[in-house]
C-alpha cells in the first residue's frame, strides 16, 4: 500500500527538505517502518522508547487523529494522506 506523509518542518532534515514523501504499509506502523528504512532516524522522532506515539506528536491517517483510532494498527490504505504534526505549545 502506497501512502503519502507530510512531514512537518522540524522531521524536514530526515527528509532532505521534503515536505512530503511517499512509503509503503498497511498500517501505520508499516508505514513508521519503512519510513526510518529509507530516513534513518525518522522513527524515533515520532515513536518514545517504549515504541509508543510520543506524548506531543499527532499522527493524522486521512482526517482522523490516530488515538482514537488504532494507533499504530490503524490501517493505512493505498492513496491514504498522513500526517505527522508535533504538538505547538507556549505562553
Amino acid at each position: 500500500m502506497s501512502v503519502n506523509v507530510r512531514i512537518p518542518t522540524i522531521l524536514r532534515s530526515y527528509t532532505s527538505g521534503e515536505q512530503e514523501v511517499s512509503a509503503e504499509g498497511a498500517t501505520l506502523g508499516e508505514v513508521i517502518d519503512d519510513l526510518d528504512g529509507r530516513f534513518a532516524g525518522i522513527k524515533g522522532r515520532i515513536l518514545d522508547e517504549s515504541g509508543r506515539l510520543r506524548r506531543f506528536v499527532n499522527v493524522y491517517v486521512g482526517e482522523e487523529d490516530v488515538r482514537f483510532l488504532g494507533e499504530l494498527a490503524t490501517p493505512t490504505p493505498d492513496g491514504t494522506e498522513i500526517a505527522v504534526i508535533p504538538a505547538v505549545a507556549g505562553g
